[in-house]
């Protein structure tokens, strides 16, 4: 009886310590989500407090929406280019700054001021999205002010009278965005790559080079299978943030709530904010909102399931 009584005080204890986070996480994130689910079927203009249910209208509207399936096939863009440029320039910078210089008398090293590499790559990561908006609106510019256009003025690419309008070119926008979300994320995963390199024991890497490997076989044969659990889920991760996109685009993009010129920089969060804010048609901005959940979700798991591997034990 005793030991029955302890297992129920037991259960009792942590079913106590449970209900409070569990009915925080319960009140503040998923009735949210039930919320939105509900809207989606409905003309809520979210102003007034009534509405009507319209079934699946709003869904229907979204198959026809051109905006929309715009900023659909840019993020799908975003959610290729992104965590692939991200993940390489981070394994390979991690790779150099771990184990990339040759071995000597202290065994696998990386390559020369390694640390300070380390802080110069981080860097961008402690800078709010807010600020990197500012810094390379200054350097998009459209005029010879611009550090990017007066760089290729003084080597004699383009004219002063004929800069490149970066942010306004239908062609350029959406790979200019691209690039400054690769130059803040970099910074991350590389630190995330080199904490689990140094799990990795050096006598690995110390038989390889031994072997006659070169660092691009060691890189691909000993290193990226051994950092798959990483790869795995920084590439989730990067997925999530592809699928995202709003403070960029609406910040450094022309139009109401960005997306220009002529929405050809547009996503799927400014077309939602725009139809939620502006327009006034929350209920539709609501379908685009379980729109972009099923989609994550969807993308999520095909990631995970798509690279998954035997898991390697050193």
């Amino acid at each position: 009886m005793s030991h029955v009584a302890q297992s129920k005080g037991r259960a009792g204890f942590i079913t106590g310590f449970l209900f409070a986070p569990l009915a925080l996480y319960l009140t503040f994130v998923i009735w949210p989500y039930v919320q939105t689910f509900g809207y989606s079927f409905t003309n809520w203009t979210g102003q007034s407090p009534t509405f009507d249910f319209v079934g699946l209208d709003n869904y229907a509207t979204l198959l026809n929406d051109e905006v929309f399936r715009g900023a659909l096939w840019h993020n799908l863009l975003l959610l290729v280019f992104v965590p692939v440029i991200t993940i390489l320039l981070a394994l390979f910078f991690a790779f150099m700054v771990n184990a990339g210089g040759r071995s000597g008398a202290g065994g696998v090293r990386g390559v020369g001021g390694s640390r300070f590499y380390k802080v110069v790559y981080f860097f961008p990561q402690v800078l709010s999205l807010a600020i990197l908006a500012v810094l390379f609106g200054a350097i998009y510019r459209s005029d010879e002010g611009g550090l990017l256009n007066g760089f290729l003025v003084k080597v004699g690419l383009i004219s002063p009278q004929h800069p490149v309008e970066w942010l306004n070119e239908p062609n350029f926008v959406l790979w200019c965005l691209l690039f400054v979300v690769v130059w803040h994320g970099v910074g991350f995963y590389l630190v995330l790559f080199s904490a689990a390199m140094q799990s990795v024991p050096r006598d690995i890497y110390e038989a390889a080079l031994l072997d006659g490997a070169g660092r691009a076989q060691t890189f691909f044969k000993v290193t990226l299978p051994l950092l798959w659990d990483s790869v795995q889920t920084s590439a989730v991760y990067l997925g999530i943030a592809a699928m995202d996109m709003f403070v960029l685009v609406s910040t450094m993009t022309s139009g109401q709530f960005g997306g220009g010129p002529d929405h050809h920089s547009e996503v799927m969060a400014t077309v939602l904010m725009r139809n939620f804010l502006y327009f006034g048609k929350s209920g539709y901005a609501c379908a685009m909102g379980v729109v972009m959940l099923v989609l994550t979700m969807i993308l999520s798991v095909i990631t995970l399931r798509a690279t998954r591997r035997e898991r390697i034990e050193f």
